[in-house]
Protein backbone atom coordinates (compact mmCIF):
# COMPACT_ATOMS: atom_id res chain seq x y z
CA UNK A 1 0.00 0.00 0.00
CA UNK A 2 1.25 3.64 -1.37
CA UNK A 3 1.12 6.63 0.42
CA UNK A 4 0.34 10.50 -0.60
CA UNK A 5 2.20 12.95 2.32
CA UNK A 6 0.81 16.45 2.16
CA UNK A 7 2.09 19.03 4.24
CA UNK A 8 0.06 21.87 5.42
CA UNK A 9 -3.39 19.99 4.87
CA UNK A 10 -5.53 21.65 7.16
CA UNK A 11 -6.52 24.33 4.53
CA UNK A 12 -6.45 25.62 1.40
CA UNK A 13 -4.26 24.34 -1.38
CA UNK A 14 -3.11 21.49 1.34
CA UNK A 15 -6.82 20.75 1.95
CA UNK A 16 -8.21 20.20 -1.78
CA UNK A 17 -5.28 18.97 -2.49
CA UNK A 18 -5.59 15.98 -0.10
CA UNK A 19 -9.44 15.86 -1.78
CA UNK A 20 -8.41 15.83 -4.94
CA UNK A 21 -5.56 13.08 -4.77
CA UNK A 22 -8.02 10.99 -2.91
CA UNK A 23 -10.38 11.03 -6.20
CA UNK A 24 -7.45 9.25 -7.62
CA UNK A 25 -7.77 6.41 -5.06
CA UNK A 26 -4.82 7.80 -2.81
CA UNK A 27 -3.59 6.95 0.50
CA UNK A 28 -3.01 9.73 2.06
CA UNK A 29 -0.87 11.09 5.10
CA UNK A 30 -1.55 14.96 5.70
CA UNK A 31 0.22 16.84 8.34
CA UNK A 32 -0.83 20.30 9.71
CA UNK A 33 -0.65 21.98 12.82
CA UNK A 34 -4.46 21.92 13.26
CA UNK A 35 -5.80 18.20 14.42
CA UNK A 36 -9.75 19.40 14.48
CA UNK A 37 -9.41 20.45 10.42
CA UNK A 38 -7.38 16.84 9.38
CA UNK A 39 -9.98 14.93 11.33
CA UNK A 40 -12.39 17.23 9.41
CA UNK A 41 -10.56 16.46 6.21
CA UNK A 42 -10.35 12.42 6.84
CA UNK A 43 -14.23 12.29 7.17
CA UNK A 44 -14.43 13.89 3.50
CA UNK A 45 -12.02 11.46 2.58
CA UNK A 46 -13.91 8.33 4.13
CA UNK A 47 -16.77 10.34 2.18
CA UNK A 48 -15.08 10.41 -1.53
CA UNK A 49 -13.80 6.49 -0.95
CA UNK A 50 -14.36 4.83 2.56
CA UNK A 51 -11.80 1.91 1.41
CA UNK A 52 -8.61 4.85 1.54
CA UNK A 53 -6.81 5.07 4.46
CA UNK A 54 -5.77 8.97 5.66
CA UNK A 55 -3.53 9.02 8.46
CA UNK A 56 -3.34 12.19 10.16
CA UNK A 57 -0.04 13.51 11.85
CA UNK A 58 -0.85 17.19 13.85
CA UNK A 59 2.68 18.50 13.98
CA UNK A 60 3.88 22.13 14.01
CA UNK A 61 6.68 22.29 11.39
CA UNK A 62 8.42 25.73 12.01
CA UNK A 63 9.67 24.05 15.47
CA UNK A 64 12.88 22.86 13.67
CA UNK A 65 13.17 19.08 15.42
CA UNK A 66 9.69 18.49 14.36
CA UNK A 67 10.55 18.09 10.66
CA UNK A 68 12.95 15.48 10.91
CA UNK A 69 11.37 13.43 13.92
CA UNK A 70 7.89 13.75 12.00
CA UNK A 71 9.73 12.34 8.69
CA UNK A 72 10.84 9.36 11.01
CA UNK A 73 7.59 8.77 12.06
CA UNK A 74 7.09 7.48 8.88
CA UNK A 75 9.21 4.38 8.18
CA UNK A 76 6.69 2.24 8.43
CA UNK A 77 4.80 3.17 4.91
CA UNK A 78 5.72 2.85 2.01
CA UNK A 79 5.42 6.56 0.42
CA UNK A 80 4.61 7.62 -3.60
CA UNK A 81 4.00 10.99 -3.14
CA UNK A 82 5.40 13.97 -1.16
CA UNK A 83 4.02 17.27 -0.91
CA UNK A 84 5.26 20.01 0.43
CA UNK A 85 2.62 22.40 0.92
CA UNK A 86 3.21 23.70 4.21
CA UNK A 87 4.17 27.44 4.41
CA UNK A 88 3.08 30.92 4.74
CA UNK A 89 3.89 34.83 3.57
CA UNK A 90 4.57 38.09 4.85
CA UNK A 91 3.85 41.52 3.69
CA UNK A 92 6.15 43.99 5.28
CA UNK A 93 8.93 46.29 3.98
CA UNK A 94 12.61 44.37 5.16
CA UNK A 95 13.80 47.13 8.01
CA UNK A 96 9.85 46.89 9.09
CA UNK A 97 9.27 43.60 9.10
CA UNK A 98 9.21 41.12 12.75
CA UNK A 99 11.95 39.01 12.61
CA UNK A 100 10.30 36.41 15.16
CA UNK A 101 7.51 35.63 12.35
CA UNK A 102 10.37 35.66 9.53
CA UNK A 103 12.42 32.90 11.34
CA UNK A 104 9.45 30.51 11.07
CA UNK A 105 8.67 31.61 7.92
CA UNK A 106 12.60 30.68 6.78
CA UNK A 107 12.06 27.89 8.85
CA UNK A 108 9.04 26.37 7.27
CA UNK A 109 9.35 27.68 3.59
CA UNK A 110 13.00 26.83 3.12
CA UNK A 111 14.42 24.56 5.91
CA UNK A 112 11.41 22.18 6.30
CA UNK A 113 11.03 21.69 2.91
CA UNK A 114 14.88 21.22 1.88
CA UNK A 115 14.74 18.49 4.76
CA UNK A 116 11.66 16.82 3.68
CA UNK A 117 13.16 16.71 0.11
CA UNK A 118 16.77 15.69 1.14
CA UNK A 119 14.65 12.36 2.89
CA UNK A 120 12.40 11.57 0.29
CA UNK A 121 14.93 11.86 -1.98
CA UNK A 122 17.99 9.53 -0.40
CA UNK A 123 15.02 7.24 -0.08
CA UNK A 124 13.01 7.27 -2.40
CA UNK A 125 15.16 8.48 -6.10
CA UNK A 126 14.94 4.88 -6.95
CA UNK A 127 11.33 3.79 -7.07
CA UNK A 128 9.40 3.67 -10.05
CA UNK A 129 6.40 6.33 -10.03
CA UNK A 130 7.71 8.13 -6.31
CA UNK A 131 7.23 12.27 -7.04
CA UNK A 132 8.21 15.26 -4.84
CA UNK A 133 5.71 17.88 -5.41
CA UNK A 134 7.26 21.46 -4.18
CA UNK A 135 4.86 24.13 -3.85
CA UNK A 136 6.38 27.62 -4.48
CA UNK A 137 4.90 30.66 -5.81
CA UNK A 138 4.54 33.41 -8.92
CA UNK A 139 6.32 35.07 -6.45
CA UNK A 140 9.32 32.80 -6.49
CA UNK A 141 9.86 33.74 -10.23
CA UNK A 142 9.09 37.75 -9.47
CA UNK A 143 9.90 39.62 -6.71
CA UNK A 144 6.84 41.89 -5.65
CA UNK A 145 7.01 44.74 -3.78
CA UNK A 146 6.79 44.71 -0.36
CA UNK A 147 7.15 40.84 0.00
CA UNK A 148 10.81 40.81 -0.62
CA UNK A 149 12.07 38.24 1.88
CA UNK A 150 8.54 35.91 1.40
CA UNK A 151 9.71 36.31 -2.50
CA UNK A 152 13.09 35.28 -1.41
CA UNK A 153 12.18 31.72 0.34
CA UNK A 154 9.88 31.32 -2.40
CA UNK A 155 13.07 31.54 -5.27
CA UNK A 156 14.68 29.39 -3.19
CA UNK A 157 11.97 26.51 -3.61
CA UNK A 158 11.52 27.45 -7.00
CA UNK A 159 15.67 27.32 -7.63
CA UNK A 160 16.22 24.35 -5.15
CA UNK A 161 13.81 21.68 -6.82
CA UNK A 162 14.42 22.93 -10.53
CA UNK A 163 18.14 21.70 -9.52
CA UNK A 164 17.19 18.70 -8.17
CA UNK A 165 15.12 17.93 -10.61
CA UNK A 166 17.82 18.09 -13.40
CA UNK A 167 19.94 16.05 -10.97
CA UNK A 168 17.71 13.54 -10.39
CA UNK A 169 17.52 13.41 -14.14
CA UNK A 170 21.25 13.65 -14.65
CA UNK A 171 21.79 10.77 -12.71
CA UNK A 172 18.85 8.60 -14.08
CA UNK A 173 16.79 8.42 -10.91
CA UNK A 174 13.64 6.89 -11.43
CA UNK A 175 11.89 9.61 -8.58
CA UNK A 176 10.42 13.15 -10.55
CA UNK A 177 10.86 16.40 -8.53
CA UNK A 178 8.68 19.33 -9.67
CA UNK A 179 7.36 22.56 -8.76
CA UNK A 180 4.09 24.31 -8.56
CA UNK A 181 3.86 28.14 -8.25
CA UNK A 182 0.37 29.69 -8.04
CA UNK A 183 -0.62 33.19 -7.87
CA UNK A 184 -3.25 34.93 -6.01
CA UNK A 185 -5.44 31.46 -4.57
CA UNK A 186 -8.06 32.13 -2.40
CA UNK A 187 -6.98 30.83 1.18
CA UNK A 188 -5.96 31.98 4.34
CA UNK A 189 -2.99 33.03 2.72
CA UNK A 190 -3.34 36.95 2.66
CA UNK A 191 -4.95 36.40 6.01
CA UNK A 192 -2.10 35.41 7.84
CA UNK A 193 0.54 36.85 5.32
CA UNK A 194 -0.71 40.26 6.12
CA UNK A 195 -2.33 39.78 9.59
CA UNK A 196 -5.76 41.04 9.25
CA UNK A 197 -8.41 39.20 10.44
CA UNK A 198 -11.14 39.84 7.66
CA UNK A 199 -10.25 39.21 3.89
CA UNK A 200 -12.49 39.32 0.94
CA UNK A 201 -10.39 37.69 -1.98
CA UNK A 202 -13.70 39.11 -4.49
CA UNK A 203 -13.61 42.47 -3.24
CA UNK A 204 -9.42 42.68 -2.85
CA UNK A 205 -8.42 40.99 -6.09
CA UNK A 206 -8.59 41.64 -9.71
CA UNK A 207 -7.66 38.31 -10.66
CA UNK A 208 -7.17 34.80 -8.29
CA UNK A 209 -7.66 30.95 -8.78
CA UNK A 210 -9.61 29.05 -5.67
CA UNK A 211 -7.99 26.34 -3.58
CA UNK A 212 -10.23 23.77 -6.18
CA UNK A 213 -8.92 24.98 -9.08
CA UNK A 214 -4.93 25.18 -7.48
CA UNK A 215 -5.40 21.56 -6.67
CA UNK A 216 -6.54 20.50 -9.99
CA UNK A 217 -3.46 22.25 -11.59
CA UNK A 218 -1.13 20.18 -9.04
CA UNK A 219 -2.75 17.48 -10.23
CA UNK A 220 -2.18 18.79 -13.95
CA UNK A 221 1.43 18.74 -12.83
CA UNK A 222 1.40 15.32 -11.37
CA UNK A 223 0.11 13.95 -14.55
CA UNK A 224 3.00 15.48 -16.76
CA UNK A 225 6.96 15.29 -17.81
CA UNK A 226 7.48 18.59 -17.18
CA UNK A 227 9.21 20.01 -14.29
CA UNK A 228 7.09 23.48 -13.58
CA UNK A 229 3.40 24.48 -13.65
CA UNK A 230 3.45 28.47 -13.23
CA UNK A 231 0.47 30.81 -13.45
CA UNK A 232 1.30 34.03 -14.90
CA UNK A 233 0.69 36.50 -12.67
CA UNK A 234 -1.19 39.03 -15.08
CA UNK A 235 -2.95 36.63 -17.18
CA UNK A 236 -3.28 34.20 -14.62
CA UNK A 237 -3.44 31.13 -17.17
CA UNK A 238 -1.21 28.50 -16.21
CA UNK A 239 1.11 26.77 -18.33
CA UNK A 240 3.27 23.65 -17.63
CA UNK A 241 7.39 24.32 -18.71
CA UNK A 242 10.53 22.72 -18.90
CA UNK A 243 13.11 24.46 -15.85
CA UNK A 244 12.68 27.92 -16.10
CA UNK A 245 16.39 28.67 -14.09
CA UNK A 246 19.64 27.75 -16.25
CA UNK A 247 21.14 25.05 -14.83
CA UNK A 248 24.75 24.83 -15.71
CA UNK A 249 26.79 21.27 -15.11
CA UNK A 250 30.87 21.58 -13.87
CA UNK A 251 33.38 21.05 -16.11
CA UNK A 252 35.04 17.89 -15.16
CA UNK A 253 39.06 17.95 -15.52
CA UNK A 254 40.49 15.38 -18.05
Amino acid sequence: MKYTVITGASSGIGYEAALAFARRGKHLIVAARREDQLLELKNQVHKINPELETVIRPVDLSVPEHARSFYDSLKEYDLETWVNNAGFGNFASVGEQNLEKIETMLQLNIQALTIFSTLFARDYSSSEGAQLLNISSAGGYTIVEGAVTYCATKFYVSAFTEGMAQELKGKGAKMQAKVLAPAATETEFAKRSMDLEDFSYSQSMRKFHTAQEMAQFLLDLYDSSKTVGIVDGESYEFTLRDPIFSYAQRKQND
